[in-house]
């Protein structure tokens, strides 16, 4: 294989962040490859990058993939347990991947966590990230360490199918009170928070968070109105709701929501107690992209197919 000389690598660049942090790379001038799952999606970029499958079970194609590589951005995770795939097997395959980027000579990591990671946690989700946060601290590579929030954007899925439930329902159910917090971050900016710390050498930890902070209740009514479908907000026991969101993933062939993320959600783990890292509105931007948020139904399952 080629050496691959300055080179910083992304992992699912054609997925969600991944893709914007690829876009800002080589909007920058860099050179980039990928690690995909998805070999075959569509490139979006206007010259094709090239695409390498993970090699998790294959540890020296691994890291022959990552020789010459600068800088590592780890987007890898996946969102909820699911018959094929799972946190903890993200957790071995994350493994693998540090090993072979320490092997290869990768300078730094730039690494997408989430807010309030503990390994006490009792949300595995929670846990786990924590567990590779302390991984990636003891692996003597170079890090950032990069928490978001819950991203936006224009292929997000909570928000989307925030919008998507109140465009098809003229009722929408809160879990509970809906006074626990969200501080939404644009995945655009986190991609130019990860690219910024991908050029630096201070191991760091930073929270990345927008600047708007909204209750659930007010994050919804916000949405309704952007999209001008205010709806009825009722507060309910939270199982009911959660009831609600499988039936509705029933009928879409998807996980619409977990309850642990419902749990996690109400511990008010999306939400930090710092300043805004992020400058994009929410509101600012539902206001530019609103006629088309929520117009069709963002299916987790069916993406991780392509």
């Amino acid at each position: 294989m080629e050496t691959k000389t300055g080179l910083h690598a992304v992992t699912g660049a054609f997925g969600y962040s991944g893709k914007y942090i690829a876009k800002h790379l080589i909007e920058s001038g860099r050179s980039v490859i990928t690690l995909t799952n998805s070999l075959h999606r569509e490139n979006p970029f206007p010259e094709p990058i090239m695409a390498y499958p993970f090699h998790f079970d294959e540890p020296e194609k691994l890291r022959s993939v990552l020789d010459g590589v600068e800088v590592l951005y780890n987007t890898y995770w996946v969102r909820f347990n699911y018959k094929t795939f799972g946190h903890s097997l993200a957790v071995e395959n994350t493994r693998n991947l540090l090993s072979a980027a320490k092997q290869a000579g990768v300078r730094r990591i730039v690494h997408i966590s989430i807010t309030n990671p503990s390994e006490d946690s009792p949300f595995e989700y929670f846990a786990q990230k924590a567990v590779l946060e302390r991984e990636i601290k003891e692996s003597g590579l170079s890090y950032a360490i990069l928490r978001p929030t819950v991203l936006f954007g224009k292929e997000d899925i909570l928000i989307n199918n925030i919008a998507w439930t109140l465009r098809k329902f003229p009722v929408f159910g809160l879990f509970g009170d809906g006074k626990y917090f969200l501080q939404p971050v644009h995945v655009d900016d986190l991609a130019q928070l990860a690219v910024e710390e991908g050029l630096k050498a201070e191991n760091v930890i930073l929270n990345a968070v927008g600047p708007e902070t909204f209750t659930f209740r007010e994050l919804v009514e916000t949405i309704g109105r952007i999209i001008e479908k205010p709806r009825m907000i009722v507060p309910l026991p939270p199982r009911w709701t959660y009831l609600v969101g499988v039936m509705i993933g029933k009928f879409t062939r998807d996980v619409m929501i977990t309850w642990p993320e419902v749990q996690a959600l109400m511990a008010n783990l999306l939400y930090v107690k710092t300043p805004p890292t992020c400058n994009t509105k929410l509101t600012d931007w539902a206001h530019a992209y609103g006629r088309f948020l929520g117009q069709q139904y963002a299916n987790e399952l069916e993406r991780r197919k392509v």
